[in-house]
């Protein structure tokens, strides 16, 4: 490993925060127990979830632990079969863990309707108002904050603002705040978000371990033992949970947020600039300046022409860099529905590759990266 530079950090992130210990100084016990070290575990994971709330600044009984942003969404998802008829509005830019399990409400008798964007992947006022005003009967909208696949930063304070004053019945609005928590600054209750989701292997801690922050009431399709207020069941992971916290407490610290956040934009300009002045390679969008505000500087979107995307993985790969042609949950699929839905034409789709960088990610890593793709650009 000490010859490779990884890239794929939007997939998941290098282990930074350790899991702590389920022996010896750790509680162990089952937090549903009532002998002492069920108890011991139980003021662990609620410590836990106290930590969570305050780095989120959230009331703490707003949280839930789950496994990860997968769950966190499809809990949220599912529960919507107990709200009545209301419709379900989605993005087209969302996660699959979003996309396809709002197809399989649509087949269980929901109705949905997904959210267009503009070209550079981001919902907009107009996208959204032509959604609301097709679909007058919306319960919930689900918005992701920062988009896994281009970066593309979602203006949710004024998306939020005009359905909250719209009028009419109250609609849900839940973000997927997955590749934003520890990227971008994340102010839950500024945004007004009923409900979100986030993942601690996104930012360096275990995978199985993530939260739903949810202030409304939430009637889980399933059901088990009551653990989490009854919203997730199983015994919960109080480990993870620990670890968690010491992710948010971390990647959440305004001071190290700003720092790394000014970093990354120096590298991404370097990047981009390099980039653009290869004959073969198109951003995506074509649009995306240098340092732009509507991009996150941890994720880029790039097309070299006349290679698809899944050889340029290979090869870097070989050439010891590790990037990807979009979400790991649909690598295998070779289907790319976000580059589709912003207009990109399906030849330039077919030959993206995502690039993602995170906090140890080094100038050196950059310069690297771009020599090593115009070496492959002349062989290729």
């Amino acid at each position: 490993m000490q010859n490779r530079r990884y890239f794929d950090w939007a997939a998941t992130a290098p282990p930074d925060v350790p899991l702590p210990r389920e022996s010896g100084v750790f509680p162990w016990g089952n937090p549903s127990s009532r002998h002492r070290e069920g108890r011991e575990a139980r003021d662990a994971l609620e410590d836990a979830r106290n930590r969570c709330a305050a780095a989120l600044g959230v009331p703490a009984k707003y949280l839930f632990f789950t496994s990860g942003g997968t769950e966190s969404n499809a809990l949220l998802l599912f529960s919507t079969l107990f709200r009545g008829r209301g419709d379900i509005l989605f993005s087209v830019v969302e996660h699959p863990s979003v996309s396809e399990n709002c197809r399989v409400l649509e087949r269980l008798g929901k109705r949905i309707s997904p959210i267009a964007v503009e070209g550079d992947g981001r919902v907009s006022l107009r996208t959204l108002d032509a959604a609301l005003q097709k679909n007058p009967e919306s319960r919930l909208a689900v918005i992701m904050g920062v988009n896994n696949e281009t970066g593309a930063v979602t203006d949710l304070s004024g998306l939020i603002n005009r359905i909250r004053n719209r009028g009419g019945a109250p609609v849900h609005v839940h973000g997927d705040m997955v590749q934003a928590a520890g990227k971008i600054p994340l102010d839950l209750t500024a945004l007004d978000l009923d409900s979100a989701s986030l993942s601690a292997h996104k930012l360096g801690g275990p995978r199985g371990i993530g939260l739903l922050y949810c202030r409304n009431d939430l009637e889980p399709l399933y059901r088990g033992g009551g653990q989490e207020g009854g919203r997730r069941p199983g015994t919960e992971n109080t480990a993870g949970a620990a670890a968690l916290a010491d992710c948010l407490e971390q990647r959440l610290n305004p001071v190290t947020l700003g720092g790394e956040y000014e970093a990354a934009s120096c590298r991404w300009k370097t990047l981009i600039q390099t980039l653009r002045g290869m004959d073969r390679c198109s951003l995506i969008p074509r649009d995306r300046g240098d340092i732009d505000p509507r991009f996150s500087p941890y994720i880029l979107q790039a097309a070299f022409h006349g290679i698809p995307g899944e050889v340029m993985v290979r090869t870097l790969d070989d050439a010891g860099f590790a990037v990807s042609t979009g979400s790991a949950c649909s690598s295998g699929k070779g289907k790319r529905p976000v580059l589709t839905a912003m207009g990109v034409d399906e030849k330039t789709a077919f030959e993206g590759i995502r690039i993602s960088q995170g906090w140890s990610t080094t100038a050196g890593d950059v310069e690297a990266l771009a020599k090593a793709i115009g070496e492959i650009l002349k062989t290729l």
